[in-house]
């Protein structure tokens, strides 16, 4: 398992943002997939850095890095996605909007606080959650490996 594919950084870039694509089409717009790819790509980005054998925190400040960018990507496709593309940001200010029969679980008990939610979960938890599995996945992979 030590030995791994030897990718250049820009193809690894693009497989990346191929996967984050796929996982937000695969979960419609939903990004829990995104959050379980999370879990792999901690343990790529540590075995792929702790092979040059840097000092502890060059490889903490890299994982963070690594993986605030690739939360970053996502954080923008949401935005993207229920912001822009389908309009939900600007539906917050037009009156006449249906909050009620929009397709949200009605987390908050009324319709529109629970589409307030439903888009501050989408938008914003939802890479803050991928950013906690990626770097839960790349601290326990560097345990393991310090174990061993």
């Amino acid at each position: 398992m030590e030995k791994l594919i030897k990718l250049n950084s820009k193809s690894i870039i693009v497989l990346y943002i191929l996967a984050d694509i796929i996982c937000v089409g695969a979960g419609m717009g939903v990004p829990i997939f995104c959050i379980l790819l999370g879990f792999p790509l901690g343990w790529y980005i540590t075995k792929r850095i702790s092979v040059s054998r840097e000092s502890s925190y060059m490889l903490y400040r890299q994982v963070l890095k690594w993986s605030f960018l690739a939360s970053a990507f996502t954080f923008l496709q949401m935005i993207f996605i229920w912001g822009i593309w389908a309009g939900m940001i600007s539906a917050l200010f037009n009156p006449s909007f249906d909050f009620r029969n929009f397709g949200h679980p009605f987390i908050l008990y009324d319709p529109k606080v629970s589409f307030i939610g439903w888009l501050i979960l989408m938008i914003f938890i939802s890479p803050f959650l991928q950013l906690l599995t990626t770097i839960f996945a790349s601290f326990v992979t560097l345990v393991r490996k310090d174990a061993k």
